[in-house]
C-alpha cells in the first residue's frame, strides 16, 4: 500500500489521550488502552513493545519518519495506525463520527447514564440503605445551622465515604431547594475551560434534570464555548458520585452541573473562546439573582494525590503522610478565612507541590456563596497498606446567617 493512498490522520497519526494499563496474557506483556472520554467502551490492547511507537504518534511526524526512527517495519506501523483509527483513539474522521454518534444518542436520552453512581448500588433500595449505614456512623458535626453549600470529595465511596457522611450532614434539615449548583473537576475530559452541560444526569436514584432557566440564561450569555466540550461529563466521575447523596435529601433535584478548571494551568493558546472560572461565577451569580429562588452549592474537593501512583519516587511512608497532612491544613487554613484570593494565593506560591486537583471549584464555591462562615468538618487520608498513593479530603461546611 502506497502512502500517498492513506488518509491524512493515518499517514501522520495523532493519539488521543489514553489511559494505559499494563496487562499479561500467556505470559506476555501487553497494554490496554483504555478511552478516559468513554466514547468507545471497547478497550483496544496492544503488545506492550508498542509504547514507543504510540508515544511518536503525536501529530508532528509522518508514520515513514516514526517507523525509520524506530527502525520498525512500516507495514506493521500502518497497521496499529489502523487498529487505533477503528478503536476511535486517532484525531479525525473515525474519532468525528464517533463523537457525533455519542451526540445524537445523549440528545435523544436527555441525560447522561448512571455510571460512578451505581457503585454505590444498583437500585434505589441499595443506595439508600448504604446511605443510612454510612450516616448512622457519622457524627453530628452540630453546625449553628444547616450549610448553603459543601465541599465533599469524589473518591470512591469505600475510602471517601466518612467525609461524604460528614459534608452531607451538613445539609440535614434544608428544604428542599429550586436548583443544586455541582461543580466538579475536568480530570481526563478535552475541555480546558469550564464546561457545563444542558442534559440532566442518572443515577439508581432516578434522574435529576437540568437547570433549564437558568441554563439556557448562561448559554445566551456565552453561546456554545459554554457545552461545546460536554460529552466530557460522560465519563467524569466528579459529578456523578454525588448524585446519590444529593437526591437522599432532595430527590430529583434540577441541577446546575459545571467542571471548573484548574486557575493554576492556562487554557490552549487556540481556545481562547473557552469560559473561565472567574467568567462563570460572575455570570452564575447573576443568573442567580434573576430567576431568584433557594440554591444549594456542592464543590466536588480531593486535595493532595501523592505516591507511586501519581509519578513520586516513594512510596508513601508515615513521614511523607505526616509532611501531607501539615501542607494541606495550611492550605485549608487559608480556605476557612473565606477569602479566595488568599485561598489561590497559596497555590500560586507554592506551586501546588501535593497535586491538589480541585482548586478551580474550592475557589469558585467560595465565590458564589459568599458564606459568613467557613467550618471544617473533617479531614481525611485515603491510602494503601504498600504506599503507592495517599489521596486525602475534607468535609467543609460554608453557612450563612
Amino acid at each position: 500500500m502506497s502512502l500517498e493512498s492513506l488518509p491524512e490522520h493515518i499517514r501522520r497519526p495523532h493519539l488521543r489521550p489514553i489511559q494505559p494499563k499494563p496487562v499479561m496474557r500467556d505470559g506476555k506483556p501487553f497494554v490496554a488502552l483504555g478511552d478516559p472520554t468513554m466514547l468507545v467502551r471497547q478497550t483496544l490492547v496492544v503488545p506492550a513493545q508498542t509504547l514507543p511507537a504510540l508515544q511518536q504518534f503525536r501529530g508532528e511526524r509522518s508514520i515513514a519518519e516514526i517507523a525509520i526512527q524506530l527502525s520498525g517495519n512500516l507495514e506493521q506501523f500502518i497497521d496499529l495506525a489502523k487498529k487505533l483509527d477503528h478503536a476511535g483513539l486517532l484525531w479525525g474522521p473515525t474519532f468525528e463520527r464517533l463523537e457525533g454518534d455519542l451526540r445524537d444518542r445523549l440528545r435523544a436520552q436527555g441525560a447522561f447514564p448512571a455510571t460512578t453512581s451505581r457503585s454505590m448500588g444498583d437500585t434505589a433500595q441499595a443506595c439508600r440503605r448504604a446511605m443510612d449505614q454510612y450516616f448512622e456512623q457519622t457524627e453530628d458535626p452540630d453546625l449553628p445551622g444547616p450549610a448553603t453549600g459543601i465541599v465533599a470529595p469524589h473518591l470512591d465511596y469505600q475510602r471517601g465515604w466518612p467525609n461524604y457522611a460528614a459534608a452531607y450532614h451538613g445539609l440535614r434539615g434544608l428544604d428542599t431547594p429550586d436548583r443544586v449548583v455541582i461543580l466538579g473537576t475536568n480530570h481526563m475530559g478535552i475541555g480546558d475551560g469550564v464546561v457545563m452541560t444542558e442534559y440532566g444526569f442518572e443515577s439508581p436514584l432516578g434522574r435529576c434534570p437540568p437547570d433549564t432557566p437558568v441554563t439556557e440564561k448562561l448559554l445566551d450569555r456565552f453561546g456554545e464555548s459554554l457545552i461545546i466540550d460536554q460529552l466530557d461529563h460522560l465519563a467524569e466521575h466528579s459529578i456523578q458520585i454525588h448524585l446519590p447523596w444529593i437526591q437522599y435529601f432532595f430527590g430529583n433535584v434540577p441541577l446546575v452541573a459545571a467542571l471548573i478548571p484548574d486557575p493554576l494551568t492556562p487554557m490552549i493558546e487556540d481556545h481562547q473562546d473557552r469560559i473561565t472560572g472567574p467568567q462563570l461565577i460572575e455570570a452564575v451569580r447573576e443568573v442567580l439573582d434573576e430567576v431568584g429562588g433557594e440554591t444549594v452549592y456542592v464543590a466536588s474537593s480531593d486535595l493532595s494525590h501523592v505516591g507511586l501512583q501519581f509519578g513520586e519516587p516513594r512510596p508513601v511512608d508515615e513521614q511523607r503522610r505526616i509532611d501531607v497532612e501539615r501542607h494541606d491544613r495550611d492550605m485549608l487554613a487559608n480556605f476557612l478565612t473565606n477569602d479566595p484570593e488568599a485561598f489561590l494565593a497559596g497555590f500560586h506560591w507554592n506551586k501546588n507541590p501535593t497535586r491538589w486537583c480541585s482548586i478551580g471549584n474550592m475557589a469558585a464555591i467560595l465565590e458564589l456563596v459568599q458564606p459568613d462562615s467557613v467550618e471544617l468538618i473533617d479531614y481525611r487520608q485515603a491510602f494503601d497498606e504498600k504506599g503507592l498513593a495517599l489521596v486525602s479530603s475534607a468535609a467543609i461546611a460554608l453557612l450563612k446567617e
